[in-house]
């Protein structure tokens, strides 16, 4: 009886940590190392809102634009995305206040950005990117 009530309490544990560890983010998710990067949550909720702005403020996409900074989260680290989405987003900037923006490193980090976003646009099944970093 000892043995059996040993097992039953270490398959209840092994149970009960495995959502544990799942909802931690330690179960699937990441980079292929297993690593995740962990973007601030503002970052996360201004990429969310901006993503709505420009695909529509339904339910859904609630959902479709969390999905796709989830993808970039996994693929990019915070700092790279912050340079990468300020080189995007600026791209477009006139005068001489732009021209770092249109550097052949600026222009290089924009395409990679707007790559990864469409990849993650597709993957997620949101349809026509349609933002004004293109």
């Amino acid at each position: 009886m000892k043995k059996a009530s040993v097992t039953l309490i270490a398959g209840c544990c092994i149970a009960a940590a495995t959502p544990l560890a799942f909802a931690a983010g330690h179960a699937g998710g990441g980079d292929a190392a297993g690593n995740t990067h962990d973007y601030p949550t503002q970052v996360r909720v201004e990429y969310v809102l901006s993503c709505m702005d420009d695909n529509g403020h339904d339910f859904a996409n609630v959902y479709k634009c969390s999905c796709v900074i989830d993808k970039m989260a996994a693929a990019l680290p915070s700092n790279d995305y912050i340079e990468q989405a300020t080189f995007a987003r600026n791209a477009s900037l006139g005068g001489e206040g732009g021209a770092e923006f249109r550097m052949d490193r600026a222009r290089a980090e924009t395409k990679r950005f707007l790559t990864l976003q469409a990849d993650a646009y597709r993957s997620c099944g949101i349809g026509k990117q349609t933002t004004s970093a293109k």
